[in-house]
């Protein structure tokens, strides 16, 4: 167990309680197994709210990322980040800082401003933008500052050595100040020259820093001894070593004089990333910070002259982190220098080894030494965080819930942490598929009075289960040992992280990570890829009788070290022992590979008729000292093309939006059609297909929704849903619409191919399925002029004016009751039909009825005998 020093460790505490106390139980009957508790941070104890802080986008539609957050006392509250235009790309994209201020303690929140305004490119300037925000808050004159990267065209990746501010390809250090709570600002000082040492950007010294950034979040003001009323902001830089290297290291820029200059600390560590410090109770400054190597914990460094230089840097084992920026801060700022709430400090970060995910709080009683103390904040994706103290109770936590719109604020009580001063220590264990394994998890109690009543037991996920055990009293100072029987699943194997549990009498809590491990059973195994010789078949096609040789990669799965022999395939010779050479290895590493390059086919006329040929194999692995042990794996490589000509596909399509009435919800011109095609490869080969042309967008290259697809596995289809159709005048009017495409499908080593696609037509609109009823009316002045002649004789066509495109009309005879059906109006907004030969002669009403049945208008028509 890790220890900050010169602070005790946990271990010396612990075996020093142990022998005093001569406890190691399981004392009384063991309880009920602990299944993993659910995490709802909404839940008791304690008092917990969140909102999305960052749902306005505003006009210029940012992207959210990277919070800040600091207290100013009197229940101001600071919050910022990055406001991300176009993506939500690092420096150099052009990024402001954007701020929410609070007057109420993070209950309410003014609107978005911006507090250093970056610029896209145009006629009036070449871009520059702000990233990155940091506070620091100098309560001793009431000032406030916040930090951040200025960059021009180069990010951290990009940046040139040197530190001149005018040079685009070098990125920059940026503050600005309040002295109004956050109300107004000043302009951005460049202070490059101290956080960037180095002037020359093509002979680069020891110490000078190609790139660097200030660590996101917020700084801290020491409160204790020398040192008193320093402020300090962290910075990360890629630094020249010595040895003429690059190592990205960790180090303080710091001011002594309320900000009014800045120094520059030593470096320290390698492949450190963004990083905090808090001060201890003695005064001394804990950096903590993301690890650039992604070995799954945060890493940790002293400093004993306020930040000036740090001690060795150590892997903080009880702090696991997925390479993500985090925050520490202490619990009690305003504690005595030494005092019990002095050691208290809490910690913030992604609660992960591997995702960006879980965003928890943790919580120490030791300036650090051990972190009994966890709680979850968000379930899920939840990524950088940064939390601060804010009134007496309270704290206040701001994280990334994605990296758009959602910047949640948290706020919750002491209450809710429901920690216990009492980390635990536990060994791990070794245990065996089904069997149950005595688990001892020690206890020290670092709260100022004894521990009475409380219960050990180990959280368990799913098929695993462990006793609740009763603890012993636990005197201050003292530590307890006590066993909790832990049963594994009868399927278990490998490593499983676990955590044990102390619970008080009142509920509190406090967890120890640790790993029970059950031996993986001897297992063999094989994963086998191929590679073809790369010959241009459409220039030099293969011919009957020529040799072609193949390359396979075996690579052992096993556990154990194994012999790997060929047992059949379609290579004719240089593949199977006995003959030599052959593709066999014996004793075969456990997790080793070699590659084959004898196994060879001869092309027979069967292989030039069907244009390519399929490399098969069978390999059998055998653990070396268990011949029992053993399986048989096959594979199939991917087809090899022996002449050109070989490239097929089908690519059918269809209206998407098949659930549409179109009786009811006709298509007009203007309309978008969405259709869907269905690409299917019909080739031995992995094909590319682009569409080249087509009466749809969006649809072809290299705009967003177009429908190409890379890399298309034989015999595999892919559906490209974004192609819309817009309607024309002429297609509305004649009901629907042909799609016309052209596609070219291609692979490497094959000439392409074109790949004209006309569709069926696509209905735009189809007349409704029943006719309405029809009665004789006393009709009066119609509501609408159709436009008639009055007088038609059978054959002729009558046109109905004034009927709006987009719907069907039912059209009939009033006193005859003749039907003359449904009608669609063409682009002029006239229905138009031939009189039937059978109407009958005489005056007569026409009559327009919408697709509900509802009157629209009626006309005066008189039928005339033909002649």
């Amino acid at each position: 167990m890790k220890s900050i020093p010169p602070a005790p460790s946990l271990a010396r505490i612990a075996a020093a309680g142990a022998l005093s106390l001569g406890l190691l139980a399981g004392l009384g009957l063991p309880a009920t197994a602990a299944p993993i508790p659910p995490n709802n941070p909404a839940a008791a104890p304690g008092t917990f709210t969140e909102a999305n802080i960052g749902a306005d986008r505003t006009a210029a539609n940012f992207f959210y990322r990277i919070p800040a957050l600091t207290y100013l006392g009197n229940n101001v509250v600071l919050s910022a980040w990055d406001g991300r235009p176009d993506s939500a790309a690092d420096a150099p994209n052009p990024n402001s800082i954007v701020q929410r201020r609070s007057t109420d303690g993070g209950q309410t929140w003014g609107p978005v401003t911006v507090i250093a305004a970056g610029h896209v490119g145009d006629a009036s300037g070449p871009k520059f933008g702000y990233s990155d925000p940091s506070y620091i808050y100098d309560a001793e004159v009431g000032k406030v500052f916040a930090f951040f990267v200025y960059s021009k065209d180069q990010g951290f990746g990009g940046s040139q050595f040197g530190n001149s501010d005018a040079d685009r390809t070098v990125i920059s250090s940026a503050v600005i100040e309040s002295s109004d709570g956050g109300v107004t600002w000043s302009q951005p000082r460049l202070i490059t020259n101290v956080t960037k040492p180095g002037t020359s950007k093509t002979s680069p010294v020891a110490g000078d820093v190609r790139s660097n950034f200030a660590s996101s979040g917020e700084g801290i003001q020491l409160k204790y001894g020398q040192y008193k009323g320093r402020l300090i902001q962290q910075y990360a830089g890629d630094i020249r070593q010595a040895d003429g290297t690059n190592k990205i290291q960790a180090y303080s820029v710091y001011s002594d004089d309320h900000g009014a200059t800045w120094h520059k600390g030593a470096n320290v560590g390698d492949r450190m990333d963004e990083n905090k410090t808090v001060e201890l109770s003695d005064g001394r400054v804990l950096l903590n910070s993301r690890d650039n190597a992604n070995q799954g914990y945060r890493k940790v460094a002293v400093s004993t002259d306020g930040g000036a230089t740090y001690g060795p840097v150590t892997q903080d084992t009880e702090l696991p982190d997925p390479a993500n920026n985090g925050a520490i801060a202490r619990m009690f700022p305003n504690a005595a220098q030494g005092s019990a709430d002095a050691k208290k400090l809490i910690f913030t970060n992604a609660n992960s080894k591997t995702g960006r995910e879980n965003v928890s709080a943790r919580v120490s009683c030791d300036d650090g030494a051990t972190w009994p103390g966890v709680r979850t904040i968000r379930s899920g994706f939840s990524a950088y965080s940064t939390v601060t103290r804010l009134e007496d109770g309270k704290f206040g936590v701001l994280y990334e819930g994605n990296y758009t719109d959602n910047m949640p604020f948290a706020k919750f009580d002491d209450a809710w942490l429901n920690y216990a001063c009492a980390p635990l220590s536990v060994p791990a264990v070794t245990t065996a598929p089904g069997a149950t394994q005595q688990v001892p998890v020690t206890v020290t109690n670092q709260e100022a009075s004894t521990l009475s009543g409380a219960t050990a037991t180990v959280y368990t996920p799913s098929g695993w289960s462990a006793t609740t055990v009763p603890v012993p009293d636990v005197a201050t100072g003292a530590s307890v040992t006590v066993n909790v029987a832990l049963t594994a699943p009868a399927n278990a194997s490998g490593p499983q992280n676990l955590n044990a549990a102390f619970i008080t009498a009142n509920g509190k809590v406090s967890q120890f990570t640790f790993t029970a491990t059950v031996p993986v059973a001897p297992q063999v195994g094989l994963t086998i890829t191929g590679t073809a010789p790369a010959r241009d078949v459409v220039a030099s096609p293969y011919q009957v009788g020529d040799v072609l040789s193949y390359s396979l990669n075996v690579k052992s799965t096993a556990n154990v070290t194994a012999n790997a022999v060929p047992v059949s395939g379609t290579f004719d010779f240089g593949f199977l022992p006995p003959s030599a050479p052959n593709c066999r290895y014996n004793n075969l590493a456990a997790g080793a590979n070699y590659t084959c390059t004898t196994a060879k086919h001869v092309i027979t006329a069967a292989d030039i008729e069907r244009g390519y040929f399929v490399p098969e194999a069978s390999f059998s692995i055998t653990a070396s000292t268990t011949p029992a042990l053993t399986k048989t794996v096959p594979f199939t490589g991917a087809a090899v093309a022996l002449r050109d000509g070989l490239l097929t596909a089908e690519i059918t399509g269809a209206r998407a939006d098949v659930g549409r009435d179109l009786a009811t919800q006709p298509y007009a011109a203007g309309d978008l059609v969405p259709y869907t095609f269905t690409v299917k490869n019909t080739s031995p080969l992995v094909e590319k297909v682009v569409p080249t042309a087509g009466n749809f967008s969006p649809f072809l290259p290299e705009g967003p929704g177009n429908c190409r697809y890379s890399v298309l596995p034989s015999g595999q289809s892919y559906q490209c849903t974004t192609p819309r159709h817009t309607v024309t005048a002429e297609e509305a009017a004649q009901g629907f619409f042909v799609p016309l495409t052209t596609w070219e499908i291609s692979s490497a080593g094959q000439g392409s191919k074109t790949i004209t696609v006309n569709g069926e037509p696509v209905e735009l609109r189809t007349k409704p399925s029943s006719e309405p009823a029809v009665t004789r009316q006393n009709l009066g002045t119609p509501p609408i002029d159709l436009g008639t002649e009055d007088k038609y004789r059978a054959g002729q066509e009558v046109a109905l004016k004034g009927l709006e495109q987009g719907q069907w009309y039912y059209v009939y005879l009033n006193k005859t009751g003749y039907r003359l059906g449904w009608n669609f109006p063409g682009t002029d907004n006239s229905v138009k039909f031939t009189l039937p030969e059978d109407v009958k002669n005489g005056r007569d009403d026409v009559v327009v009825l919408d697709q509900t049945g509802a009157q629209v208008s009626f006309d005066r028509l008189q039928v005339t005998p033909k002649g």
